[in-house]
């Protein structure tokens, strides 16, 4: 056995079948709860089959068998429903690794990895809630604002002169003469033109027209027909957000988000890259997936509205490097290797005819500019939803993810880096980890007299020692997120880790037990499926948390900067963030809970402020190109600044005397 999926030759002469079927041939796999079937092709991994159903297994790493999370069931047995037997022998041996998760942990037993599991044969897949990507729990609200309405669209009521044959222009050349009258110098779009006549004739002439940059017609309606639309939308690793304004009143009319179905290929952005760089066309799936979503969110935005599809015109998007270039169809394996190259930082724009979107062909996609290789468009926006805050205040502004992007700006100067803190803070790679849905943990307290444990779930308004818990009777899952990084702060309070990291056992021996090599601290006991917090989620904990502090000492450095009016707190993460904790977590070096203060989907907001207005657009064009960036990876004094955020400082116990036994009797 080996870690690995078996190749497809491993594969078919280990079936049991010693007349073997050709490469070529395919089998029946089901997957339920979801009732999706496909025929898959002999050898592919459950994990693949599944992607190209479009059924959505949870796959951190993009089915390189590092996250172990995309668990499965195989249902045994004649389904007569799906005409089918299943069997375990239809799929490919255990591997190595799949033997040591069994051995770790005995809830993982007669399930089988898909990312390292071969068809062999008719089988039906049953997928568990744990597994199920789609359980994610979305919200990426816009807050209220008042906008600045520049409109880069005007609609403008027009009565064509009538045709004679003495006086017989063409009709664009009627139609533009119309425009003059009113001082609009416009050019009209060729896509426009297979309808003309019928429209003219349908309406007698009398129209209203959508000029774009007071330069050029981009939409013809019945005269009266006035509402038009448009979208912002960040395109997050995780998630799609979308807002939908009337472009000349300003109102918001419609907000919705969905999973970013790139997810399939790979939680974590290099993830993706490395799905590319490895999966001829890999790339081309990636672009497919998001635009695809994309143009479903937006159909279904226009019937919600009762809108026919060519009143939505103009789309500004945001979103980080590589999913920016994966929207525009352009391979970002450079953005996954030095020196981070970026194929196009300014700002871009096609129409959906240009990227073959299922648009009204005349809509304009637009997309902010980028800062850096690391750096994107969505920290650009996120920086125009607070550009006066930060020119008139020493400001930080983070956005904590995968890859942390950090902003600070003094006496009218801006630096921006980026930290590579890892998908702990977003429950990967935390043993109980998962995503925030409904059931996962998002806030703990602990006793640090009787280190008893309440909690509170996403979902439940109660606390698990409230009566409201028991009523509701949720399945806590594990901890997302903000539940990671309260659970830290609680045991170094309590004095369960000392200062280094370390657990401190002797203060509740009857809580902590062994898992393997490591120790784990029982947070929720429910038997098979208790809830822990192991050594090595401390120590994934200290590197993100280290990373993200380094990053913004070094920014401090260069602005000589001492002390923050205003710690800025980006995106759907840090809205879920309680200030006291990010406090003491000494995520933010030098920050006090009282500057500490979430500005929630900032993208968003930016992108927002660029779709409704001209001025907002020009603004935020002109400021990118003022950012300095650095790259911290290269700064000299990162190696010490990271070391020193490694410290857990609330812990009332220093490093413990165990620790200097141990390097006494290694030398």
């Amino acid at each position: 056995m080996s870690d690995a999926a078996p190749s497809l030759d491993q594969a078919a002469s280990q079936r049991t079948d010693p007349c073997a079927d050709p490469v070529t041939e395919t089998k029946r796999v089901v997957f339920t709860p979801s009732g999706l079937s496909t025929e898959a092709e002999l050898g592919a991994t459950l994990l693949e089959t599944a992607q190209a159903t479009g059924v959505a297994i949870r796959s951190l790493c993009g089915g390189n068998g590092n996250c172990r999370q995309c668990w499965v069931d195989v249902s045994e047995g004649s389904h007569s429903k799906h005409g089918l037997i299943s069997s375990a022998d239809n799929l490919s041996p255990v591997t190595d690794l799949e033997e040591r998760m069994y051995q770790r942990n005995d809830k993982f037993k007669g399930l089988r990895l898909a990312c390292r599991t071969r068809v062999l044969g008719d089988v039906l897949i049953d997928v568990p809630e744990r597994s199920q990507e789609n359980l994610a729990y979305i919200s990426k609200k816009n807050i209220a604002r008042d906008f600045d309405l520049n409109p880069v669209l005007q609609v403008c009521d027009v009565e064509l002169a009538e045709a004679t044959m003495d006086t017989n222009p063409s009709v664009t050349e009627n139609l533009i003469e119309r425009l003059a009258e009113q001082s609009i110098d416009a050019s009209v779009h060729p896509k426009l033109l297979a309808n003309l006549h019928a429209l003219v004739h349908e309406t007698s002439g009398k129209l209203s027209v959508v000029v774009r940059d007071s330069s050029h017609v981009v939409a013809l309606y019945p005269q009266g027909e006035t509402r038009v639309v448009g979208a912002a939308v960040d395109i997050g690793s995780t998630t799609l957000a979308v807002y939908v304004y009337d472009l000349l009143s300003g109102d918001l009319l419609y907000e919705t988000s969905a999973m970013n179905p790139q997810i399939q290929y790979g939680e974590d952005l290099m993830s993706r890259v490395s799905y590319v760089m490895m999966n001829k066309g890999g790339e081309q799936k990636l672009t497919d997936a998001v635009r695809n979503k994309l143009t479903e969110m937006f159909h279904e935005a226009c019937k919600q509205l009762a809108l026919t599809h060519d009143k939505l015109l103009e789309v500004v998007l945001v979103g980080n490097p590589i999913m920016h270039h994966l929207f525009f169809g352009i391979s970002p394996v450079e953005l996954g290797q030095a020196p981070f190259t970026l194929a196009i930082r300014e700002w871009l724009e096609m129409t959906a005819a240009e990227i073959g979107l299922d648009l009204f062909p005349s809509t304009r996609l637009a997309f902010l500019p980028l800062i850096a290789g690391h750096v994107g468009a969505d920290t650009a926006a996120a920086y125009l939803s607070e550009i006066d805050t930060m020119q008139s205040q020493t400001t930080l502004l983070v956005d904590i993810g995968t890859n942390a992007e950090i902003m600070l700006a003094k006496d009218g100067v801006v630096y921006a880096t980026s930290s590579p803190t890892g998908p702990a803070f977003e429950g990967a790679e935390i043993s109980s980890g998962v995503r925030a849905s409904h059931g996962a943990i998002e806030r703990i307290r602990i006793d640090p007299e009787t280190f008893e444990v309440r909690f509170k779930v996403i979902g439940v308004d109660a606390w698990s020692d409230q009566d409201g818990f028991a009523a509701a009777q949720p399945r806590v899952i594990g901890i997302c997120g903000s539940g990671i990084i309260e659970v830290m702060v609680e045991l170094a309070k309590a004095g369960l880790i000392d200062q280094t990291g370390l657990f401190v056992q002797t203060n509740a021996p009857e809580r902590f037990d062994s898992n393997g090599n490591t120790v784990r601290f029982l947070l929720v006991e429910q038997g098979a499926n208790s809830i822990y917090v192991e050594q090595t989620d401390v120590r994934s904990i200290q590197l993100a948390k280290a990373a993200l502090s380094a990053g913004v000492q070094l920014l401090m450095d260069y602005l000589d900067c001492k002390a923050f009016d205003k710690v800025l707190l980006a995106g759907a993460f840090g809205a879920h963030l309680d200030p006291d904790f990010v406090a003491d977590l000494d995520i933010i070096p030098s920050a006090t809970k009282d500057q500490i203060s979430s500005v929630g989907n900032a993208a968003g907001i930016g992108a927002t402020k660029a779709l409704l207005s001209i001025t907002e657009r020009e603004r935020i064009i002109e400021a990118v190109k003022l950012v300095r960036k650095i790259e911290s990876a290269n700064e000299p004094n990162f190696q010490d600044y990271f070391v020193d955020g490694m410290k857990f400082s609330v812990s009332p116990i220093a490093a413990q005397s165990i620790q200097r036994n141990r390097r006494r009797r290694r030398s």
